[in-house]
């Protein structure tokens, strides 16, 4: 449907030049001289490019109607990613396309997360914002270092390598951020 370029927020879905995209970063514009304007970056859903473009205020833009789905991960084989609906238990395969290396490194058996659904195909997931893994390799903690700014490697479950505060040892229980891959802090379990 066509709502006004003002209207579109971060995390919207539009439909540009034929192609779906989701707003990752929206300015309302107002300088001193001339018109109003709202800039819009963009990721295309399924092919990964980014998209920088300036509209008009007040001017119309095609937004997308996507569905969200609660889902429980699965498996992977060759087909994809395949989740399970939570309200009516129907299986959903997500390619690889969609679900891009970098997301795809933090899922966990069971994992909540939320499917993005346009017209009935899968065009994104929603991990949690964290993840609790435990580390299975750690370098020793040298003597003189403070705990202040200095993070040394570590690899948790998953073959992931994160830099961790010196004090973190094998089997440590941390809480990953999603986003970044970076250390959050103990998990409290």
């Amino acid at each position: 449907m066509k709502v006004p370029v003002n209207s579109i927020r971060a995390g919207n879905v539009i439909d540009y030049n034929g192609k779906l995209w989701v707003a990752s970063k929206v300015q309302h514009i107002s300088p001193g001289k001339g018109g109003a304007f709202v800039a819009i970056e963009a990721k295309a859903l399924r092919e990964g490019n980014k998209l920088q473009e300036r509209f008009r205020s007040g001017e119309m833009i095609e937004q997308a109607h996507i569905d969200e789905r609660e889902c429980t991960y699965l498996f992977k084989d060759e087909n994809g990613f395949t989740f399970m609906d939570k309200e009516n238990y129907e299986q959903l395969v997500v390619g690889s396309d969609v679900l891009d290396t970098d997301q795809s490194r933090w899922l966990q058996d069971g994992m909540e997360v939320l499917v993005s659904l346009h017209e009935g195909t899968p065009v994104g997931v929603t991990l949690p914002k964290s993840v609790v893994l435990a580390v299975v390799e750690a370098d020793a903690v040298v003597k003189g270092q403070t705990a202040s700014s200095s993070y040394k490697p570590a690899i948790v479950e998953g073959g992931i390598r994160v830099m961790v505060p010196p004090h973190i040892g094998v089997g440590t229980r941390l809480v990953i951020n999603t986003e970044d891959g970076s250390y959050m802090e103990r998990a409290k379990d």
